[in-house]
């Protein structure tokens, strides 16, 4: 997934969920912000932000406003592992020392990465039928797929989760009580039981980050209701992601 085009700013405050301001090419900007989680740890007074621009673009006349925040640097401690990162260059590996890290916050992101991903496995591993934003039971599950096994067709459920959240180079999931997040899983828990192949897909917005754990301090509710899934047949999917400032892409 790529952005048409972006710019660099400077954060300055958040006002409430959905706006923010942000210092861009020497003018004080009311932003978008394309996350309504607390994101406490990334948007600090003075981090450099990622904006998508919408200068104009056909109908950027009726936005309220002309940039949407989509990423962040994040500073990163000395101990911390994503700080040193192996790089190929010339068939030779080098460590490079990073004191940052860019960290995608786009949270409709991670939905069009994954239909993307989908779109594109190799021939074993696709699926013959994609439907996103699928009803089951009382909850709207990201992704219905289906492939044909011969004569028979096999069901799958997958519901995406985006993990921006990063402690020590791992990440963790939720940064804040998602009690919809919680109900899903239980949506998921019993799609299982009754035949469906279901996947909870973490789509890591961290380069480097490999894995995710439950934010249990957070919501253990949602913790104890992965546990149960886990336990009823659900598989967990980490999906690790290739992070630019203009792009996107599960790798």
């Amino acid at each position: 997934m790529k952005y048409e085009k972006t710019v660099t700013g400077i954060f300055v405050d958040r006002p409430n969920r959905f706006i923010a301001h942000v210092q861009i090419e020497n003018q004080l900007q009311t932003v978008h912000v394309k996350n309504t989680g607390r994101c406490k740890e990334l948007l600090l007074p003075g981090s450099t932000v990622i904006l998508e621009d919408f200068r104009n673009r056909p109908g950027y006349e009726s936005r309220k406003t002309q940039f949407d925040l989509i990423a962040v640097y994040k500073e990163l401690s000395q101990d911390n592992p994503l700080c040193k990162t192996q790089e190929k260059t010339e068939n030779k590996t080098q460590i490079t020392n990073k004191t940052k890290v860019l960290i995608n916050m786009d949270s409709q992101a991670p939905n069009k990465v994954v239909l993307e991903w989908l779109k594109n496995l190799p021939p074993q591993h696709s699926y013959d039928f994609i439907k996103p934003e699928y009803t089951y039971g009382n909850s709207r599950i990201d992704f219905y797929m289906e492939k044909k096994f011969g004569s028979q067709i096999q069901k799958y459920l997958m519901e995406v989760k985006g993990c921006t959240l990063e402690k020590n180079g791992i990440g963790y999931f939720p940064d804040a009580p998602t009690e919809r997040g919680v109900k899903h899983l239980h949506e998921l828990a019993q799609a299982s039981q009754k035949g469906y192949k279901c996947y909870l897909a973490f789509v890591i917005q961290i380069p480097g980050v490999q894995k995710v754990l439950t934010n249990i301090e957070t919501h253990p509710e949602f913790a104890s209701a992965l546990e149960s899934a886990q336990a009823a047949g659900v598989q967990i999917l980490f999906l690790q992601c290739f992070v630019k400032e203009d792009q996107l892409q599960i790798i």
